[in-house]
C-alpha cells in the first residue's frame, strides 16, 4: 500500500517530507514512523498549519512531535546533538518535514559526525535534494 502523504527516505528510519498537514499523522503512523520534527518555521507562509496544530494532530495519532524551525539565518540551529539523536533512535523512525524537505534532509546530513556527511551529502543528492545548506551549516 502505497503512502498517502509525500516523503523520501534518506535511510531505513529517517525520511524526510514537504509540508505535512494534520490529517497526515494518522497516515505518517500508520507508515510507522514514531517522531515528526517540523523543521519549518510558524507563519512562514499564511496559510500553513502551525506547529501547535501540528503537534495536536501528531499527538492525537499517537506520535512524538518535536518543533525544530528552520531557516536561512539560524541553520543547522542550536542543538544538532538532540536532533542526531532522534535521526539515529532506530526504535522510533523519524519524519522530518519542512515546505519542500530540503531544509530537513540537510539537517540530516549536518547531524551526521563529520567523517559521514560527505557520503551522506552524496546520497541525499542521488534522491534529488539540494545539498548547498548542509556545506556551510555543519
Amino acid at each position: 500500500m502505497e503512502d498517502s502523504f509525500r516523503h523520501i527516505r534518506l535511510t531505513a528510519t529517517v525520511a524526510a517530507a514537504p509540508q505535512l498537514l494534520p490529517e497526515d499523522m494518522a497516515a505518517v503512523a500508520a507508515a510507522g514512523f514514531k517522531t515528526v520534527i517540523n523543521n519549518r518555521p510558524d507563519g512562514e507562509v499564511v496559510d500553513q498549519p502551525s506547529s501547535e496544530q501540528m503537534r495536536a494532530a501528531a499527538e492525537d495519532a499517537g506520535l512524538r512531535y518535536v518543533y525544530y524551525p528552520l531557516n536561512a539565518f539560524n541553520y543547522p540551529g542550536d542543538d544538532t546533538a538532540a536532533v542526531r539523536e532522534l535521526f539515529d533512535d532506530a526504535a522510533n523512525p523519524a519524519l522530518a518535514f519542512c515546505r519542500s524537505g530540503t531544509r530537513s534532509a540537510n539537517l540530516w546530513i549536518s547531524s551526521r559526525p563529520a567523517e559521514e556527511r560527505d557520503a551522506a551529502r552524496v546520497q541525499v543528492r542521488q534522491l534529488g535534494f539540494d545539498v548547498s545548506m548542509s556545506l556551510t551549516g555543519g
